[in-house]
């Protein structure tokens, strides 16, 4: 047979291949199904355990019966995930409701991991029996094959309650994942039972009735406003806080502050980071109410014990242990579930409404099996009392017949061939028989003992008891309040045996307010070199050093290491970083990356000018871009919380090249102490000039402004003069006062006309006295001696 080579886009196999692995991974093992809450691995593993006769009132069996079990008839995935699903749903601080009876070591609240398998034991709860494994033999749900389809496995199981909601879920799937919060299983059955009364009851009357998540931790959801609009949508964040007691010490003995109950997210060895958090605050003097710390948590509960030094701030200490360490901690709520074979974020409404109709479903398939076996029963009483009746001619027949299949015949069809009667009445009376199959086939198997008087009467008891059944299920299927009320009340049943109080506070908490501790002001000095390393260095080693820093680094100035650097990128954006989280090193001592402080990140982006804030404040910016867009900006308006901003608008295929700070303030000045400005152009300012080559420039045509309190504010345009320096070597210069001031959110004027294949390289900023030198192809250009233009026009071209 010769070879054929099928050809294949490897992109879409690719495609096609990780489409059904995350499928496979959404649908069969990470998410769980919102008929029964369970994921694939937990509903197996309990099916397993039913299987094996795990019930509540029989013997433990070890854990790694139970995993072999499951693993070999149901899920082939290892042994680890389906042991620490078994423990899972063992552990009573992590489930609503736990499902297995751990014997052994279980792992604990604060993160001890349970004991190997084969050292634990395990069997079903009672709670577990009733609520999610009932009626299993009563064909209310579908069965599927398993793995290898040796083996028979339920789709889902026949659950009476929302357990999505009661035992909450967490899962990592593909490109989503699934975190419910667990809920009071009473307050559950009642939101339940309220939508059954109302389809139309509105989320926010359901919270009414369940109030929010109750977690098994206890502890206090803090932003109950919030709620509603997280089960409408089933997207949210809850904040969490821990439960604080304050016990006055009794003689000689210190105040405490002990955490009694925890934030659910603080479970596990999330509890020794909090000790360890409040450890650190007290080392790093964040606070000095604290004298010890110990975890006296035990099997009656969480208890963590602060003693406190005479005279402690409790309110602060409380707002400070909610702020510093996950005592407050938020909970990322996103109800995802399988729903109707697709992953669906689920309101609380539509989990209860699905839940719902999933009850009627199996109710309808459980009464609908049941009358289908009363009416088989009744029809086999029937037979039997009309049998007791005629026994007489019965026995007649069989001790005539050859065979049991030709006594059958005669019960059935009224055949009497071959059957030899003592009396020939018997055999036209034999011929007048019209047993059913199964009414025949139950008169062969009667006991004589069932001949006696009082089974007799036992049995028309039996009957009349099947008949009221019968029209007791029929009434459930055919009407729709009767099921209702069947279903009712099995939550009811289930709520009195099983409900449990509330242990969540829900409220609107106020926010934790604490102010860490000042920082004590100083004076540094900022410095960064060419290949973007920064660092602080103080005044004294500045000083010492001053050649070299202005040497060796790119930017360096002074700032109090309260402020922040204000670095603006030729993109336009405007990034922030406070100074005090930059490293205060020796002057030889290598810096660390600017990219790597703060949020800043150069990718695609040059530095095009770096300031403090307070050097920028009150002060006016000129922004220069590449295509010659100009344009001065108030430094107030880069005062922002924000670690980006944009910092200026930029056109099509455009970039910045300079951001200048100018003399141009807006702060306020005295009447008599502001001189009008004059500026000289030309010449040296220590020489004379012919009064033809001085223009005085007196600034009438921009006279000083008023603020609102009525001072001079300062516009020093004429002291200053620009240079913009192209790259074909074309130069222009003119006066600051031609550039107007906009937002940062405008493009500005144009600075230069430029020609088609050039673009602005440099901004030179010059103020009286000013004799900068710049070389443009190994000519060396004197910026004062340029004649002096006016703003958008072509300027000078240096010849080579």
């Amino acid at each position: 047979m010769s070879e054929q080579i099928v050809k294949t886009e490897y992109s879409e196999v690719m495609q096609k291949s990780y489409i059904d692995y995350a499928m496979s991974v959404i649908c069969a093992r990470a998410l769980p199904d919102a008929r029964d809450g369970l994921k694939p691995v937990q509903r197996r593993v309990l099916y397993a355990m039913e299987q094996l006769g795990l019930n509540y009132d029989k013997p433990h069996r070890k854990s790694a019966r139970i995993v072999g079990e499951a693993m070999g008839k149901y899920h082939p995935h290892g042994d680890s995930s389906i042991y620490e699903t078994l423990v899972v749903m063992s552990q009573d601080f992590k489930k609503g409701m736990a499902l297995v009876d751990g014997h052994g070591n279980f792992g604990s609240i604060e993160g001890d991991g349970a004991a190997a398998m084969r050292y634990t034991e395990a069997k079903l709860k009672k709670f577990t029996q009733d609520v999610y494994l009932a009626d299993l033999d009563k064909d209310v749900v579908d069965f599927m094959p398993n793995f290898d389809e040796m083996e028979k496995e339920p789709v889902v199981l026949p659950v009476k309650v929302p357990n999505i909601l009661v035992n909450g879920a967490e899962g990592i799937a593909v490109g989503m994942a699934t975190n419910i919060p667990t809920h009071n299983l009473g307050e559950v059955i009642d939101a339940v039972i309220a939508y059954m009364e109302n389809n139309d009851i509105s989320t926010e009357e359901l919270l009414e009735i369940m109030p929010g998540p109750d977690f098994p931790t206890g502890g206090i959801v803090a932003n109950k406003s919030e709620l509603a609009d997280i089960y409408k949508t089933g997207n949210g964040k809850l904040k969490l806080r821990g439960k604080l007691e304050f016990e006055k010490g009794k003689g000689k003995e210190k105040d405490k502050l002990v955490i009694t109950e925890i934030p659910y997210t603080m479970i596990g060895a999330n509890i020794s980071k909090f000790i360890s958090d409040v450890i650190s605050l007290v080392e790093n003097k964040k606070t000095n109410d604290i004298v010890d710390i110990s975890n006296a948590s035990d099997k009656n509960g969480i208890r963590i014990v602060l003693e406190l030094k005479k005279g402690a701030d409790v309110e602060k200490l409380t707002n400070m242990l909610y702020k510093k360490t996950r005592l407050e901690d938020t909970f990322g709520v996103n109800m995802l579930a399988i729903a109707d074979g697709r992953p669906e974020v689920m309101g609380l409404k539509s989990i209860i409404k699905y839940n719902v109709d999933f009850q009627y479903e199996i109710t309808t398939r459980k009464y609908t099996t049941m009358l289908n076996k009363a009416l088989e029963q009744k029809e086999i009483k029937e037979g039997l009392i009309r049998a007791t009746n005629i026994i007489d001619l019965i026995i007649e027949i069989i001790r005539g017949s050859q065979q049991l299949k030709q006594a059958k015949e005669c019960l059935v069809n009224g055949n009497t061939e071959g059957i030899k009667f003592k009396n020939p009445e018997s055999e036209l009376l034999a011929a007048n028989l019209n047993f059913t199959e199964k009414q025949a086939q139950a008169i062969l198997d009667l006991r004589l003992a069932k001949l006696i008087g009082l089974e007799v009467l036992a049995l028309q008891k039996e009957y009349e008891d099947l008949v009221n059944k019968i029209a007791k299920y029929e009434d459930i299927l055919h009407s729709r309040r009767s099921m209702t009320k069947v279903i009712k009340k099995d939550l009811l049943a289930i709520k009195k045996e099983y409900g449990q109080p509330r242990r969540t506070v829900i409220e609107d908490g106020k926010e934790a307010v604490f102010d860490d501790n000042k920082i004590i002001e100083q004076e540094v000095v900022f410095v960064m070199d060419k290949f973007g390393y920064a660092k602080l260095i103080d005044q004294a080693t500045f000083d010492r050093n001053r050649e070299a820093v202005i040497k060796e680094n790119k930017y360096y100035f002074n700032c109090m290491n309260t402020d922040k650097v204000c670095i603006f990128t030729d993109n336009g954006n405007m990034h922030q970083i406070k100074i005090i989280k930059m490293p205060i090193k020796k002057f030889r001592d290598k810096g660390v990356p600017i990219d790597n402080l703060g949020n800043y990140s150069s990718a695609g982006e040059s530095i095009v000018a770096l300031f403090s804030a307070s050097m920028i404040k009150d002060k006016k910016l000129l922004f220069t871009t590449k295509k010659g867009m100009m344009k001065l900006v108030d430094g107030s308006e880069f005062e922002t919380t924000r670690n980006t901003i944009a910092a200026t608008k930029l056109g099509e295929d455009d970039s910045l090249v300079g951001v200048q700070i100018t003399r141009i303030t807006s702060k306020p000045v005295e009447d008599e102490e502001y001189e009008m400005p004059i500026a000289l152009t030309g010449g040296s300012d220590d020489e004379f000039m012919p009064m033809d080559d001085v223009q005085l420039e007196m600034n009438f045509d921009t006279p000083s402004q008023m603020d609102s309190a009525g001072n001079n504010t300062e516009l020093q345009y004429t002291r200053e003069i620009l240079v913009l320096q192209t790259e074909n070597g074309v130069f222009l210069r003119f006066p600051l006062k031609e550039i107007p001031e906009k937002k940062k959110t405008a493009v500005g004027v144009r600075g230069i006309k430029l020609n088609a294949d050039d673009c602005v390289s440099n901004v030179y900023l010059l103020d009286v006295g000013d004799n900068d030198v710049v070389e443009y192809k190994g000519k060396k250009v004197e910026l004062r001696k340029l004649k002096t233009g006016r703003r958008d026009t072509k300027g000078v071209k240096v010849r080579i």
